[in-house]
């Protein structure tokens, strides 16, 4: 069915009619402080009450209206209330939702469809698994079978990357600010530098660099002295998502691919935030032209409107597990798997990958523009509805500005735009938003964006 994007939303977007939080949310906010854990955290960045919410546009209980640019951290990827995806889980709920994996219709055609549209070599090639309904399950998932797989057990991962809060899925996530010194992790992890070329950590500028950081992880592969031994598998974001909307160049997932083959080490994709349309691509390393041996998904995988259902996709001669080796009593969600089937036809239906890649390339402009009007904006970045503006104290000692991301945050959330900040050092503007996004609501949003910059740029430099 092809729908009219516009119609998704409200059409007052944004709208802003009380003091933000207004009353009604201070009230649920203090609620939610009173009754629920301190480890909550989106609420404390904005500090709204949700009770709507349809497309690209959120109306808190005060009747503010907002636009979206975080999509629930890139879950939302159909919009809010996606009538398409609600009428397939509708019909499924009423039939049946729960049967662990027994076999079932929607279920091996969501898996057959999936497989039909895999990346690269894994087309018509490859299996998969569903497991606990996270993206971190995927990761735990994708790890132990690899290490099934090469009877290895140590694992490579990204300075920045972010793969998770459970055990494995933790030790693989590069930012320290998820970890304490006396928490244990007992997946063994070798952290190499990620392609941030911004930063670079080699102190080079690409592409003079010779792309070292890509040198370096076929050196500790190669050396035997280098301390790195019996690598189990290698895992990559192809763009790092949480670390800053981080693109490598091309040629460093290329080479990456080369590197794991020479070394017989199995690459894993993960491709949990990237995926399922986020960079204009169904998957992000179709970008770059590379096939991974293991590839993780989860996020939009429910049908882009919230509901969960992580699995992994995988090379076909590496299916190696036993009978119950990987299980979750989830695993067999079926509304979700329904609402996967129902997304990938409305993705194909309403032409919703050139979309986003039209649509992100234009924000993307646009944000170059604002970079060269700001004295706060060191680089913009970004593939499709996967975008960064990564903010600094100056733009030629790139030094971090964490508390201006908090501030600029705040003040966007205040002119009715809801967006998140990430990145190495927690200075960057992440815009993650649902990819049925319409031009006008892009606009109006990248206005308020530049307008809350410049705020906070006055503030602070006056």
């Amino acid at each position: 069915m092809k729908i009219d994007l516009k119609t998704l939303h409200f059409d007052n977007a944004p709208k802003i009619i009380t003091d933000v939080p207004g009353p009604k949310s201070r009230q649920i906010l203090g609620l939610q402080r009173s009754y629920e854990g301190s480890a909550v955290t989106y609420s404390r960045g904005i500090p709204v009450a949700i009770e709507e919410a349809k497309g690209a546009t959120l109306r808190d209980v005060d009747g503010n209206v907002y636009i979206d640019f975080f999509g629930g951290a890139a879950v939302v990827s159909a919009g809010h209330s996606n009538p398409y995806i609600l009428e397939a889980i509708r019909k499924q709920e009423a039939r049946l939702i729960h049967t662990l994996d027994l076999a079932t219709s929607v279920r091996e055609e969501l898996v057959r469809r999936l497989v039909s549209l895999a990346p690269g070599d894994l087309k018509d090639n490859a299996k998969v698994i569903f497991g606990g309904p996270t993206g971190s399950d995927a990761v735990e998932a994708a790890v132990k079978l690899v290490k099934y797989y090469t009877k290895r057990h140590i694992m490579i991962s990204f300075e920045g990357a972010y793969h998770g809060m459970t055990g494995t899925a933790l030790a693989l996530t590069g930012d320290t600010f998820f970890k304490e010194a006396y928490m244990p992790l007992g997946q063994p992890v070798q952290f190499v530098p990620y392609a941030y070329c911004y930063r670079c950590a080699f102190g080079l500028n690409y592409p003079g660099c010779g792309l070292a950081c890509l040198k370096y992880i076929d050196h500790i592969l190669e050396d035997p002295a280098s301390g790195v031994c019996d690598v189990a598998g290698v895992i990559v974001e192809p763009i790092q998502g949480e670390g800053g909307s981080i693109v490598p160049p091309e040629e460093f997932i290329k080479g990456l691919r080369e590197v794991a083959d020479k070394h017989s080490v199995p690459l894993i994709i993960d491709e949990v935030q990237s995926g399922l349309g986020r960079t204009g691509k169904l998957f992000a390393c179709e970008l770059y032209g590379v096939t991974p041996d293991v590839m993780t998904m989860s996020k939009a995988l429910g049908g882009g409107i919230g509901f969960p259902l992580s699995g992994i996709m995988y090379k076909k001669e590496m299916d190696v597990w036993r009978p119950g080796a990987h299980i979750g009593t989830f695993r067999g969600f079926l509304p979700a798997m329904a609402g996967g089937l129902a997304y990938l036809e409305f993705l194909e239906e309403n032409n919703i990958l050139e979309h986003v890649s039209n649509l992100g390339k234009y924000m993307l402009k646009r944000l170059g523009e604002i970079e060269d009007q700001s004295r706060l904006v060191g680089e913009v970045r970004g593939r499709g509805l996967m975008l960064g503006v990564e903010l600094v104290k100056d733009r030629r000692s790139r030094e971090p500005a964490p508390d201006l991301a908090k501030e600029l945050r705040k003040e966007c959330v205040k002119r009715g735009l809801i967006i998140e900040i990430g990145g190495h050092f927690h200075n960057v503007a992440r815009f993650l938003p649902p990819l049925v996004l319409t031009v006008d609501l892009a606009e109006k949003g990248l206005s308020i964006f530049k307008e809350a910059l410049r705020t906070v740029e006055k503030r602070y430099f006056d």
